[in-house]
C-alpha cells in the first residue's frame, strides 16, 4: 500500500538544489567540478552580525520565542521598511520566518483554495509553482522574453488575469535573471492591478540591496500606496546579509493576512532560532557598509561572466541589474553535435554537456519556467569563475 499523498505527484525537488546536490556528489567522488548552481553569496557573514549571536547565546536567549518572532525583530523590520522603501508597518503587520521560504509557503497555504489561480511570470524562482500546487492553486505562467529583459509586461498582465486569480508573485531583482523592475516597469504593473482589486501582490524582494550600476530598487507597495492593504512584501537576511544557513525571512502585510499566517507557523515549525533572530536585529539596525564592498564585488564578478559568455560561440547573456546571477541564452548551442555525437536538443542537454565534460554545474532553463536558457550563480570568486568561463568556451568550441 502507498502511504505517500496524491499531492506530491505534483510537484518535483528542486532543480536548483537538486543541481548542487549532484555537483557534492561527483566532487566527493573526485572529480573536477565547479558549482555554479547554488544562490549563496561567499563572503561571510559581517562580524557584527556574529558576535551579536554570541552576546545573545551568553546573555541566554535560547529559550523558544513568539511563534513567528520576537517584538525586537519585529521592530526592527518595521523600521527597515519605514527606512529603505517608505512602508509604514506595525509589529502585528509583521511576521518572521525560517526563511523567506517558508514564509512565501505560510502565505500561500493560507489563502489558496482549490481553483484559485497564481500569475507567477516566467522566469521565475523554481519553488514558486510548487509551492503554489501544494497549497492546491493553479499556477499561471507568463512567459517575459529576454526581449523585453525578462520584464513582465502589462497588456501580459491583463491578459493573464481572470476572476479566479487571487495572487501575482513578483520578483525584484529576479533569480533566476538578475532584471530589475524600474519604478516606471513597477508602475505599469501596478496600474493594471488598481483595476482588480480581487488580485493580491506577493513580493519577494529577497536581492533589494544587491543591485548594480544606475538601478534603483523598488517595491509594488511604494510604488502603489493603494495596493498597500492588498500587498505582502517578502523579504530576508540570506543574501544581501550573507545569512543564508540563519534561515530568517521575513514579511509584512494586512493584519488578518499576517495573523493567518502565524496560525499556520505555530503548528509547524513553531519560532524561528532564537539566536537567528537576535543576529538579525543587529544586522537590520547595524552598519551596512560591507555592502558597497561585497556589491562592488559582485559587480567585477558579472563584468567578467558577461564579457567572457558573450564570447562563447553559441551563448548571448546580457547583463543584470541585480542579485548574482546571470541567464544567459543558449539559443546557438541548440542543434549543435558534442564531440562524442549525441545533439543539443534542449538547456537540460547543454548543462549535462556542460557538467560531463567540462564539469561545470549549471541550472537548465527549462527548470525556470523559460528556455533555451541556463543559470550561472557569480557569487563564487574571480579566478574560479574565470575557470569555469574557460572551460564554457571550450565546451562551445567543440561543437559540430
Amino acid at each position: 500500500m502507498n502511504i505517500l499523498a496524491k499531492k506530491l505527484d505534483r510537484i518535483k525537488p528542486s532543480p536548483t538544489i537538486a543541481m548542487s546536490a549532484k555537483a557534492r556528489e561527483l566532487k566527493a567522488e573526485g572529480k573536477d567540478i565547479i558549482e555554479l548552481a547554488a544562490g549563496e553569496p561567499d563572503f561571510p557573514t559581517p562580524d557584527h552580525i556574529i558576535k551579536s549571536a554570541e552576546d545573545a547565546m551568553a546573555r541566554g536567549d535560547t529559550k523558544y520565542t513568539d511563534p513567528d518572532g520576537t517584538p525586537a525583530l519585529k521592530q526592527a523590520v518595521c523600521d527597515k521598511f519605514k527606512r529603505d522603501n517608505n512602508l509604514a508597518y506595525n509589529p502585528t503587520q509583521v511576521t518572521i520566518g525560517n526563511g523567506g521560504k517558508q514564509v512565501l509557503y505560510n502565505a500561500l497555504m493560507a489563502t489558496l483554495n482549490p481553483g484559485d489561480e497564481v500569475i507567477i511570470p516566467a522566469p521565475y524562482w523554481v519553488s514558486y509553482p510548487d509551492m503554489v500546487l501544494l497549497a492546491d492553486g493553479s499556477p499561471k505562467i507568463v512567459p517575459c522574453s529576454l526581449d523585453n529583459n525578462f520584464i513582465l509586461q502589462a497588456e501580459d498582465l491583463e491578459k493573464a488575469i481572470t476572476q479566479k486569480t487571487k495572487w501575482i508573485i513578483l520578483n525584484s531583482p529576479s533569480n533566476p535573471t538578475g532584471a530589475g523592475y524600474s519604478w516606471s516597469d513597477m508602475k505599469k504593473i501596478t496600474d493594471i492591478l488598481l483595476r482588480h482589486p480581487h488580485v493580491w501582490v506577493m513580493t519577494d524582494d529577497m536581492y533589494e540591496h544587491l543591485v548594480y550600476d544606475d538601478f534603483k530598487f523598488c517595491t509594488p507597495a511604494e510604488v502603489e500606496p493603494k495596493l498597500y492593504d492588498r500587498t505582502l512584501t517578502v523579504n530576508g537576511m540570506s543574501k544581501a546579509f550573507c545569512m543564508t544557513g540563519w534561515r530568517i525571512g521575513y514579511a509584512a502585510g494586512p493584519k488578518d493576512l499576517i495573523g493567518a499566517i502565524r496560525k499556520i507557523q505555530s503548528q509547524s515549525t513553531s519560532n524561528p532560532s532564537s539566536i537567528s533572530q537576535a543576529a538579525s536585529v543587529a544586522a537590520l539596525n547595524g552598519s551596512m557598509t560591507f555592502l558597497k564592498k561585497n556589491n562592488e564585488i559582485f559587480k567585477q564578478r558579472r563584468e567578467l561572466v558577461c564579457s567572457m559568455l558573450n564570447q562563447a560561440n553559441g551563448i548571448s547573456c546580457p547583463t543584470p541589474d541585480g542579485a548574482f546571477y546571470v541567464y544567459p541564452s543558449c539559443a546557438g548551442m541548440i542543434g549543435k553535435t558534442t564531440p562524442s555525437g549525441a545533439i543539443l536538443k534542449t538547456d537540460e542537454d547543454v548543462v549535462g554537456y556542460l557538467l560531463e565534460t567540462e564539469g561545470i554545474a549549471a541550472v537548465h532553463g527549462a527548470a525556470f519556467g523559460l528556455s533555451p536558457h541556463f543559470r550561472i550563480s557569480y557569487a563564487t570568486s574571480t579566478e574560479i569563475l574565470e575557470d569555469a568561463c574557460q572551460r564554457i568556451q571550450r565546451a562551445c568550441a567543440a561543437l559540430s
